[in-house]
């Protein structure tokens, strides 16, 4: 218990004593410890001075932070519906074989854990899985049982690592077998970046300028809902306070989606200086990296951008001696949570709560983070700012589309013969991104993550932008052999886990809907089990309180609407006024086992 005492003390004292870092102080015992029990919650509370309840509330939230012990290496094998496709089952297997236990479990020992979560940023070399903080790539069933064997002799998921990946996957800091995958670069953000120069360029001009050429760049959040940033400045600087702050959305757990994680590995220098022209537009002095849980392998090195930056005068007092604009940036974990994606979710996180969204309005342009006017821009939005004052207004809005302006970084994964990150001008069609990808024959293609929308052969000749079909960058392809309904199900599994559980539709409703779909996937469903999932989508996207359950229910609705066949082929017709959904063999299947004796339906 001393031990426990002195420690937390001194991660306490680490972090200032501020409540408010409380998911720094959480993520530091668990690492210490191995977990963050009833004593270390109180020893937490007491030091930070917070009530007991808000430290539990975060521990229990996040899904990289446990009460309960866990192994001293975490296994974390990646469970989305691109890792099933490549066969993420037969690692899977290969594990439990080879520790005896299963998700969820740990081993007697206490050496192993291994758990299944949703994605981690490696679709485009999936099957996938984190060791620790270690990202593995390609699992195999036969690499599944060399990992146990590995770590058994020597612990240490970092010597599981033998070979680089290209680019600064292989820096010193880093040392990842991730492959960037780049398979198109084009015009704008995967173009070479000269440091300062953007920076440079915008001190030269006035807050309201910088802001006038984001606005006349017509610069649109890549995040997906496409809100213009030139606008959210605006409204950030216009607003009533002395503190203001800029947020980095580098939360990216859309499953599907990736290219965040090489720009985060590729070009930092260009996301930070994108942060400190929407410091010095917006009157901010402090900028925060919310970085997802799953990317921490890539933390040192982005702390040593940071500090090289600072060295060169680009961060900190005084930038590029320009008296009176003082900026500076530090980086926030995040620990498992997809919800934190929304921008209300990430602030509430950044302040050491559950990640909850807030209710709008008021807007984090209005009152963000402590309560402050904030402006939170995702990694590739912000990657877009520094271009804009590279190479002005008028070349960025050069490319692109009447009402999307620029480039757009898909992140291709499933069926195609060329997954990865690909720069393409909005504009192109979803035909000609499947030609590029070999993806050809595809028969679905789900464009936004689970939340966009699951599209069929016909509408191939739509338009990448946001007048058309708008995404954040996830782009999954799925061939002949899939089943369209089963991939639904399994989004509907994703959101029914990632909810935060705090309004009912959204927590209930999207039970009830992966329910039905179970039914008619059984083969017990019928034609009025078709309304009723229209109805009920509906109403889970209109009276839910944040992004995640407004879009939800997307998976149903777009199979609903561009794939109705496949569940009119697959619903049963009452023909002799019984109800379809009824089964002998199931009603009685729990007496059957008891008795050893076995009904014979039909």
């Amino acid at each position: 218990m001393s031990d426990l005492l002195s420690t937390i003390k001194e991660i306490c004292q680490a972090s200032g004593n501020d409540r408010g870092r409380m998911m720094d102080i959480v993520r530091s015992v668990q690492a210490c410890f191995g977990c963050v029990n009833d004593d270390a919650i109180d020893l937490i509370a007491t030091t930070v001075g917070a009530p007991r309840v808000d430290v539990e509330s975060v521990v229990t939230f996040y899904a990289f932070c446990s009460k309960k012990p866990k192994g001293k290496v975490i296994i974390r094998l990646c469970n989305d519906i691109i890792d099933r496709m490549h066969g993420s089952a037969r690692s899977a297997q290969a594990f439990f074989d080879d520790l005896g236990i299963g998700f969820g479990e740990t081993t007697p020992d206490g050496l192993f854990s291994l758990e299944s979560v949703p994605c981690i940023g490696l679709s485009d070399q999936a099957p996938g899985a984190l060791i620790n903080d270690v990202p593995v790539t390609h699992l195999t069933s036969d690499a599944a049982h060399d990992i146990v064997h590995e770590l058994k002799a020597h612990m240490d998921p970092r010597k599981l690592v033998t070979s680089f990946g290209d680019g600064n996957n292989a820096h010193p800091l880093v040392r990842s077998m991730i492959r960037n995958n780049i398979r198109l670069t084009g015009p704008l953000v995967l173009t070479p970046c000269v440091r300062g120069e953007a920076i440079k360029k915008a001190l030269g001009m006035t807050p309201a300028e910088v802001i006038r050429a984001i606005k006349t760049a017509r610069l649109r959040g890549r995040g997906g809902a496409g809100f213009p940033t030139g606008i959210k400045w605006e409204f950030c600087r216009a607003a009533a306070g002395d503190r203001k702050y800029v947020l980095c959305n580098a939360d990216e757990g859309e499953p599907g989606t990736f290219k965040d994680r090489v720009l985060l590995t590729e070009k930092p220098d260009r996301l930070f200086a994108g942060m400190t022209i929407a410091g010095y537009a917006i009157g901010a002095a402090e900028g925060i990296v919310y970085l997802r849980g799953e990317y921490a392998y890539l933390r040192a090195y982005l702390e040593d951008v940071l500090a090289k930056r600072r060295a060169d005068g680009l961060l900190g007092k005084s930038i590029l001696s320009k008296k009176g604009f003082d900026f500076d940036i530090r980086i926030q974990m995040g620990a498992g949570a997809y919800v934190c994606g929304e921008e209300t979710a990430l602030i509430s996180s950044c302040e050491g709560l559950r990640g909850d969204p807030k209710n709008r309005p008021p807007f984090p342009a209005q009152k963000g983070y402590q309560g402050c006017p904030s402006v939170v821009n995702n990694v590739e939005t912000l990657c877009c700012v520094t271009k804009i004052l590279e190479a002005g207004p008028a070349t960025f809005s050069g490319y692109g589309s009447p009402g999307s302006s620029g480039t757009k970084l898909l992140s291709i994964s499933g069926d195609c013969t060329a997954p990865g990150v690909y720069e393409v001008e909005f504009g192109i069609t979803l035909g000609e991104v499947l030609k590029l990808a070999g993806a050809e024959d595809a028969i679905a293609v789900q464009v936004g993550g689970p939340s966009g929308q699951l599209v069929g052969p016909k509408e191939y000749g739509r338009k990448i932008c946001f007048d058309d079909l708008a995404t954040g960058g996830s782009i999954m392809t799925f061939g002949p052999k899939r089943d369209v309904l089963k991939t639904a199900q399994c989004f509907m599994e994703f959101f029914i886990e990632e909810s935060c559980g705090y309004c009912t539709p959204c927590r209930v409703g999207n039970v009830l809907m992966k329910e039905r779909l179970d039914r008619i996937l059984q083969g017990f469903g019928h034609m009025e089990d078709l309304q009723y999932l229209q109805d009920l989508g509906e109403t889970v996207k209109s009276a839910s309180r944040c992004g995640l359950g407004q879009t939800s229910p997307n998976p149903i609705l777009t199979t609903l609407k561009n794939f109705r066949e496949q569940y009119e082929a697959r619903v049963r017709k009452d023909t002799n006024g019984l109800e379809p959904k009824f089964s002998l063999q199931a009603a009685v299947a729990d007496a059957e086992e008891i008795n050893g004796r076995f009904v014979v339906d039909g």
